[in-house]
This record gives structure tokens, C-alpha cells and sequence, in this order.
């Protein structure tokens, strides 16, 4: 018991800072995944995204992923916004909304790991005197011409691979 609490004392600090933060969601590994195989990692309702990913069997670039638009017609009320640009971090407010996790299917010792941060923004609307959010266009066009836009909750995400590549 002592020697695994001085092992754990000991290797601790060189855990990376997200390994010891708990995901929102919590979910299992997901299934096993071909080479070329384009596949959705997770819906972003809220931001109108969708996070597709694929084993590319390069060694260079093993998987890729993208956020894809899922309709047209989706009204966002957030925005998925570029990882390396927003560099998300609990000390900035972000936090660790799911961690997935996909085997590739030719290569089992390999997996691809997309972190997922979530920056929420409290935007609770004043309500009138029938229980109704109300926007008057006028009203937002001088809000939005003095910069005083309100802010939205953002989304990024961070693909990592795990373990060994296979030949």
C-alpha cells in the first residue's frame, strides 16, 4: 500500500494536466474503426457540428478529423472554434466536456483520442411580462454596433493518437 502511494506520489506530476480532470460525459471506447472508414465521433447540437474522423494509414498523419456543418438550415447557439487558436485550459474557464476514444480496426494497439472542451457562457435572457425572451432588431443592431454582442458557449477539440503504429 505505501509503495503504490510513493509510486503514485512520484509519477504524478509527470501525468499530463487534462489526464487528472474528469470529463462531463462519461463513455465507453468506441468500436473499432477501418482504415479510410469516415466515421462521426459526436454531435454538437448547440453548434450545428459534427466531428467525422478517419484512420488515413499514413504514418505521417495516422487519422484525421474535422468539424462538418450539419445543415444549412441549423441556427447555432455556439460555435465550434479552432483548438489551437482558443488553447483551452481550466485555468481559462474551459472545461472537459468528453474524451473519445477509437481503436483503429487493422492496427488494435493504436488508437486516435479526441478531447472535446467546452467554454459555457451564462446568457440567461431577461424575461417580459408574459414569460417571453423577446430580441427587438433595433435594439440588437445598436448592441451589435457598439460591440456589445453577447457572448456564446464555444466548443473545441484535440485529436491525439495513443499507442504504437502498426507496419
Amino acid at each position: 500500500m505505501r509503495l503504490s502511494l510513493l509510486m503514485l506520489a512520484v509519477l504524478a506530476p509527470a501525468m499530463p494536466a487534462f489526464a487528472a480532470e474528469a470529463p462531463e460525459l462519461q463513455r465507453a471506447v468506441g468500436a473499432p474503426q477501418a482504415v479510410g472508414a469516415v466515421h462521426t465521433l459526436r454531435q454538437i447540437p448547440e453548434a450545428c457540428a459534427r466531428l467525422e474522423g478517419a484512420f488515413t494509414g499514413q504514418a505521417a498523419e495516422p487519422y484525421r478529423f474535422s468539424a462538418v456543418r450539419t445543415s444549412e438550415q441549423c441556427q447555432p447557439r455556439a460555435r465550434f472554434v479552432d483548438y489551437s487558436k482558443a488553447q483551452p485550459s481550466a485555468d481559462k474557464g474551459w472545461k472537459l466536456n468528453d474524451v473519445i476514444r477509437v481503436p483503429n480496426a487493422g492496427c488494435p494497439a493504436q488508437q486516435a483520442v479526441v478531447r472535446v472542451w467546452r467554454l459555457p457562457v451564462n446568457n440567461a435572457q431577461a424575461l417580459d411580462g408574459q414569460g417571453q425572451s423577446r430580441i427587438y432588431l433595433e435594439e440588437a443592431k445598436k448592441q451589435a454596433a457598439a460591440g456589445k454582442i453577447p457572448q456564446v458557449t464555444m466548443f473545441a477539440a484535440q485529436l491525439q493518437m495513443e499507442g504504437k503504429a502498426c507496419n
